[in-house]
């Protein structure tokens, strides 16, 4: 009996974990929903072609490479030089504040007033264009990732856990930093939002967008702003499951496991994200730890998305969303 409370409360360490990767990349839908009511569909893609620049800038790679050597019939692959890690991932920072402007210069600015499900169907078309030009600029080649950060089991929780239990937890360092720095992001997002005019202007526009306009908030500017962040945030996403997965396509359907995550957290609340994505860790974690093997295992391919739509039977705006009611 012991030692089934103490394997399920490696079990619930590791669901939490997994939960916070999950939560990063909830948090840029939520972010872009928030401010426009757009369910961004390209946010996984972002992350993958975030990832992607990241690596190359790192390693010095010569952007669309494969077409300047097949126009020019060179073999030119590499600057010959590699970037720091701190100054490539500036770098790759910038390259999303830029991709953000021209998003909203050559997508959004022409579907202003437009329905949400056409704007949902602009970022469908988005997230394939942007998974061919990152193709085409980096190559399609599974790449690795490393930023510096430690992996491997965490030595200091297991010789602890093992003299409380007896046995050592195996939590990846990896994870305990996702940890860190989710929790410090999510606290600089909510603090952006509630007590900086940039934030307050970003919830006003979220309301209503003519009203924003009405009294001089620019919606471009807004716009901008909140898919640069939203770009950021797929950047630390990219990088948590690009080191730990490698980066390759599968880093875009990251985003599938993040629609649970917003079903239960609400798609207009910050902590939701959070909230979200541990009770989606943990309760996935758990259900295989307790169920699978009764019922062949693999259940967290699918656990996410049933116990989601239990809670859209019950409470379709999610724990902490916004119930939205129209009166005639």
């Amino acid at each position: 009996m012991m030692d089934q409370f103490v394997f399920a409360a490696e079990v619930v360490l590791n669901g939490l974990m997994t939960g916070v990767m999950y939560a990063l990349v909830a948090l840029g839908f939520v972010l872009i929903f928030k401010a426009s009511g757009v369910f961004n569909y390209a946010q996984g893609v972002l992350a993958l072609f975030a990832a992607m620049t990241l690596v190359s800038i790192q390693n010095g790679q010569v952007p669309f490479a494969h077409l300047i050597n097949a126009a020019l019939g060179t073999q030119i692959h590499h600057f010959g030089w590699t970037v720091p890690a701190a100054l490539a991932i500036a770098l790759t920072a910038l390259v999303m504040v830029g991709l953000a402007f021209l998003i909203e210069k050559l997508v959004l600015q022409h579907l202003v007033g437009q329905e949400p499900i056409i704007l949902f169907m602009a970022t469908i078309g988005l997230a394939y264009f942007l998974e061919g030009l990152g193709d085409v600029m980096w190559g399609a080649d599974i790449k690795t990732l490393d930023v510096g950060l430690p992996q491997g089991i965490s030595d200091g929780i297991e010789a602890a856990t093992a003299q409380w239990f007896g046995y050592g937890f195996f939590i990846d360092r990896l994870d305990l930093w996702a940890t860190l720095i989710a929790v410090v992001l999510v606290a600089a997002l909510v603090a952006f939002a509630q007590y900086t005019k940039q934030g307050r202007a970003m919830r006003a526009v979220a309301d209503d967008h003519q009203a924003a306009l009405s009294v001089g908030i620019s919606l471009r500017f807004i716009w901008v702003m909140v898919w640069s962040i939203a770009g950021f945030v797929a950047l630390v996403a990219g990088i948590m499951w690009g080191t730990k997965s490698g980066v390759q396509f599968s880093l875009s359907l990251i985003a599938l496991k993040a629609l649970p995550v917003l079903m239960l957290g609400g798609f207009t609340s910050i902590p939701g994200a959070i909230v979200g994505g541990l009770i989606i860790g943990v309760g996935e974690k758990l259900f295989e730890f307790t169920i699978g093997p009764m019922v062949g295992g693999a259940t967290e391919t699918w656990f996410a998305y049933v116990l989601a739509l239990i809670f859209l039977v019950f409470r379709p705006q999610g724990l902490f969303g916004e119930r939205i009611i129209e009166r005639v």
